[in-house]
């Protein structure tokens, strides 16, 4: 085997573990957001079916969503030059305040208050709110998820007879659309991750941009 053909078979292994460098598998980058619509479009179903059993693990899905919020943000930081230690000060002061908030409902008498499908139901939208401001201030790519939980929020606040439903089925063209809620949600979310796949891409884009210039920089 000549010393070219040596070289050149070595040069593309090379490249490929230079890219690696830069940026993690599609893959793994995509999982937070399959992890945050697979647990939404369940969580969705199981209260359809009981909503009172399934409040609390609405409130277990708040942390998970804070740490994904976290991890998949700091990209975002480093792309907006933003100071780390600040980055985290918000990360915990927005979703720690959201805990506060779950707490004091829970303990002052709010949850008694009202019925298990209205608590629900205000406990989602709380959630898409919190979503919604952490996507605006700290990670983009949460945007459309946020979105996701307020129609997760409006189907369970109006089971019967809802608009939201009617107008897609008359968009779609899907007859029975007001008995095919969850079918609806699924494609909903897929909507969701589509259009957030294509933020992160453009995330990707723009990390690798930087990290390449910085490592010229620093050479």
């Amino acid at each position: 085997m000549s010393e070219a053909t040596v070289v050149s078979s070595e040069a593309p292994a090379k490249a490929k573990k230079k890219r690696n460098r830069y940026q993690s598998p599609l893959l793994i980058a995509l999982l937070p957001q399959i992890v945050l619509f697979v647990c939404a479009v369940v969580l969705f179903w199981l209260s359809q079916k009981d909503m009172a059993g399934t409040i609390k693990y609405w409130e277990y899905f708040v942390p998970v969503i804070a740490l994904i919020s976290l991890v998949s943000g700091w990209s975002q930081s480093y792309l907006s030059n933003e100071v780390r230690a600040w980055y985290l000060i918000k990360q915990v002061v927005h979703w720690g305040a959201l805990f506060a908030l779950l707490f004091v409902m829970n303990n002052e008498g709010l949850r008694g208050a009202i019925d298990a499908q209205q608590y629900t139901t205000v406990v989602i939208y709380l959630i898409a709110f919190a979503t919604l401001l952490a996507a605006i201030h700290m990670d983009f790519k949460l945007f459309f998820f946020s979105l996701f939980l307020v129609f997760c929020a409006y189907l369970l606040a109006a089971p019967a007879d809802n608009a939201m439903l009617a107008y897609i089925g008359d968009t779609f063209g899907i007859d029975g659309a007001q008995s095919k809620a969850l079918s609806i949600s699924i494609g909903v979310a897929v909507v969701g991750f589509i259009a957030s796949t294509f933020v992160l891409l453009s995330m990707r884009g723009a990390l690798l941009t930087k990290r390449i210039g910085s490592k010229k920089k620093g050479d």
